[in-house]
């Protein structure tokens, strides 16, 4: 039986697909509503152990940064950070006079998830704001898809030593090498083949596809411990229940705006 990340990616990544290949509003609009039902999966999940951060803070720092990442020139976003750290502040101290013993937790909660979800996940229009971002994006994203599919079968396969037994006892060392292995693969192939159809630069070599590859494949599973460690801590099995059988959209993304992030970079710095 596929995993249940697997068979939500079945569901979910047809829209994603045709958002990305459309770009234009179309993208932006689309990853704005799915950065925004996260947060408020986000904000979901602190309210389970009894901390307040207050959603609309929450919402309106995601939807700021998003509009400035998006939609504004590069300058608005360094003058938008102090303002909403000053902001979580000041709803914090209003908090705290009005008897909340958690405000100094409400206001860290509340300040992560804005820079979590709003500045790093605005990476994903970023990476397909660049030139031949279509074809970046559909590298970046489907390589994670992709490693995340070897880690469920190599895992499945030989999965004895556990990666993070307590945290999340199906992960194992096998599997990352699965991950790996698919990762480093899938990125070379989807480079080549973005290549023959003009969306990427035909000067870009193999390698790029095979480190960037292994990159996501090594580190973009940090984002699904740590939404782990925020439903473990939460005692709940998932973000949500927006996708039927298969979690929130939390759940989903919580890999792929690292690999925003990584693809971003990779390309700015090495291409």
């Amino acid at each position: 039986m596929l995993s249940q990340r697997v068979k939500a990616a079945l569901i979910f990544v047809p829209l994603v697909l045709i958002a990305i290949y459309l770009g234009g509003w179309v993208y932006k609009l689309f990853f704005a509503v799915v950065l925004l039902a996260a947060t408020y999966e986000y904000w979901r999940l602190f309210q389970k152990i009894d901390t307040h951060p207050s959603l609309p803070l929450m919402l309106a720092g995601v939807g700021l940064i998003i509009l400035t990442r998006g939609f504004l020139p590069l300058h608005f976003q360094g003058f938008l950070l102090p303002i909403l750290i000053f902001s979580a502040a000041l709803v914090a101290i209003i908090q705290y006079e009005r008897g909340d013993d958690h405000a100094a937790l409400n206001f860290s909660i509340a300040l992560s998830g804005i820079l979590y979800l709003g500045w790093i996940g605005s990476y994903l229009f970023d990476l397909r704001s660049l030139p031949a971002g279509r074809g970046w994006m559909l590298t970046a994203l489907p390589t994670v898809w992709l490693a995340d599919s070897g880690a469920y079968f190599i895992g499945s396969w030989l999965g004895k030593a556990k990666l993070c037994p307590r945290l999340s006892p199906k992960k194992s060392w096998a599997g990352l090498g699965g991950a790996v292995l698919f990762g480093g693969v899938s990125g070379s192939l989807l480079v080549l083949l973005w290549r023959s159809v003009g969306w990427l630069p035909v000067g870009v070599p193999l390698w790029f596809g095979l480190v960037l590859g292994l990159a996501i494949a090594l580190l973009t599973p940090v984002g699904d411990l740590l939404i782990s460690l925020f439903k473990r801590t939460a005692g709940v099995k998932d973000t949500g229940k927006l996708i039927p059988g298969h979690g929130g959209i939390l759940d989903r993304i919580d890999t792929w705006i690292w690999a925003a992030l990584l693809g971003y970079y990779f390309v700015f710095f090495f291409n």
